[in-house]
Parts: structure tokens; sequence; C-alpha cells
């Protein structure tokens, strides 16, 4: 029964192994929270800063990206606004470029129809006069005719007839 003895022993509370153990794990505890902790909780809390410190970096390139976006669209908006206007401005310089050599090719046919007008106009006074200086170079060749010889009344009608020949011809 030895046996039994040493069982019980071992299973026997002693206050002072229990208060032993308790000293020496509270001791452990300072030790490890003097050495350990406090580097750990550093060690910790520096992650935590620079983590928070990474999303804080994230934060800010994400908002000036879309900054950047905006003025992007902006500038692009602008662009195309300007492109249109350049568009719209050249259209009409050459509506207007269009009307100008219009305007003056008009003004060219219409000189050009003036001129022809005076042009026919002073050939039709020229071949008025031409005519009126034969009818008068005609009139005085039959006055002439009629002094030199005494008329009778076959002779007037010949020259009469003469006369309207003669002019019928021009």
């Amino acid at each position: 029964m030895i046996l039994a003895g040493k069982v019980t022993d071992f299973l026997t509370i002693d206050p002072t192994t229990i208060l032993g153990t308790l000293l020496n794990t509270l001791i452990l505890f300072l030790i490890l929270k003097k050495f350990l902790f406090e580097k750990v909780n550093k060690v910790i809390e520096n992650r935590k800063n620079e983590v928070a410190k990474t999303y804080a970096d994230a934060d800010e390139a994400n908002r000036h990206a879309l900054e950047m976006e905006a003025e992007y669209e902006l500038k692009l908006a602008a662009a195309k606004e300007k492109s249109a206007e350049i568009v719209s401005d050249a259209a009409k310089k050459a509506q207007v470029r269009s009307d100008e050599i219009i305007s003056e090719a008009k003004n060219e046919a219409k000189g050009i129809i003036d001129k022809a007008h005076n042009e026919i106009e002073r050939e039709k006074k020229r071949a008025v006069n031409q005519i009126k200086d034969e009818i008068t170079d005609i009139a005085f060749d039959v006055a002439s005719k009629v002094v030199e010889k005494e008329i009778n009344k076959d002779d007037n009608e010949k020259l009469i007839e003469d006369f309207i020949n003669d002019v019928g011809e021009l």
C-alpha cells in the first residue's frame, strides 16, 4: 500500500505550493510585462500607425485621382467645345467667302452685261448716224439731179423710186 500513500500525496493540496506557483506566475508576468509587453505593444502600435498611414495615403491618392479625373473631363469638354467653335467659325468664314465670291462674280457679270449693252447702244447710234449720213448723201444726190435737169412727172417718180431702192439697200 505504499502505492496508495503516494497517490494521495499527489492529490493533496498544499497551500505553500499554490502560493509559490502564484508568486512565480506573478513574477513571470511582471518580468514579461516589463521586457516584452511594452516592446510588443510598441511594435503593434507602430504597425497600426503604418497601416493607418497607408490607408490615409491610399485615400489621399484616390481623392487626388478623382480630382485629376474631374479636371481631365473638364479639359476634355472644353477642348470639344473649342473644336466645335473652331469648326463653326471656319464654316462661317467659308460661307462669307463664298458669298463674297458669288457677289464679285455677279458684279463682274453685271459689268460685262452693262458694257455689252453700252457697246450695242454705241453700235446702234453709229449705224443710225451712218444711215442718216447715207440718206443725206442720197438726198443731196437727188437734189443735185433735180437741180441739173428739169423734172417732169416721170423723172420725178423715177428719182423717188431710185431713192427708195438706195435706202432699201442700206
